[in-house]
């Protein structure tokens, strides 16, 4: 009887951990439905049959995991193992996280529908309306055309406002250019003889030059005579 209660053990378990593998495809292809950004505005039929398919693998599993109760209840006069009664509960904490994520993807797919069909009736409403009421439509577009042409006119503000701080940054650099300029000029008058003395180097600047420049001269005529 032990073997057998073992056995059937073993099959159930592996049915079950089976059944979640296919829950959790499932759940993958389900989940898409819900991520959609323009979702059908009734549920299609492959939408239907996933979730039908979903409903019927958890109560499948639900029934196996029953199953492994009463097998395992049967086996407290024997020698139950601890090992059995971790996997029978890993088996039950899977099941109810199926099931709640089911029913959360569920709600999210069908508010994903009601906002989509919420946004379809009002620009349903809206059309009509304009198509019933073409001064109401015309002066709705002058009332955009409006606040573009508002848009355009506080770029073009704020384009100027900081040409306007550009300029006026460049007439404080010329100010402060003019500034350092002035107190050298005032520095070097302040000084003694400073005008004096740099005219003196100026002039024996341009005397070397003199001097050196007839020197290369008198060294190329004797190099052209002595040829």
């Amino acid at each position: 009887m032990a073997s057998s209660t073992g056995g059937g053990w073993a099959q159930l378990r592996q049915q079950a951990r089976s059944l979640e593998t296919q829950t959790g495809n499932l759940f993958h292809n389900y989940s898409q439905f819900a991520s959609m950004t323009k979702p059908s505005p009734t549920p299609t039929d492959e939408e239907l049959r996933i979730e039908s398919q979903l409903k019927d693998l958890l109560e499948r599993r639900e029934s196996l995991i029953s199953q492994l109760t009463r097998l395992l209840d049967s086996e407290a006069t024997l020698t139950s193992s601890a090992l059995k009664q971790n996997n029978l509960s890993r088996h039950r904490e899977v099941l109810q996280d199926h099931r709640r994520e089911l029913q959360r993807l569920s709600s999210a797919i069908a508010e994903s529908r009601d906002r989509a069909n919420l946004l379809s009736n009002v620009r349903s409403d809206i059309d009509a309306y304009r198509a019933s009421n073409p001064g109401a439509a015309e002066a709705e577009y002058m009332l955009q055309e409006r606040g573009r042409i508002d848009e355009s006119h506080n770029m073009m503000d704020g384009v100027l406002s900081q040409a306007y701080a550009i300029n006026e940054n460049f007439g404080l650099q010329r100010e402060t250019l003019a500034s350092i300029n002035r107190r050298i000029v005032n520095a070097a008058n302040q000084v003694p003889g400073m005008n004096a003395l740099l005219g003196k180097i100026g002039s024996k600047r341009r005397r070397d030059a003199i001097i050196l420049g007839v020197f290369i001269g008198v060294c190329v005529l004797l190099l052209f005579f002595l040829r």
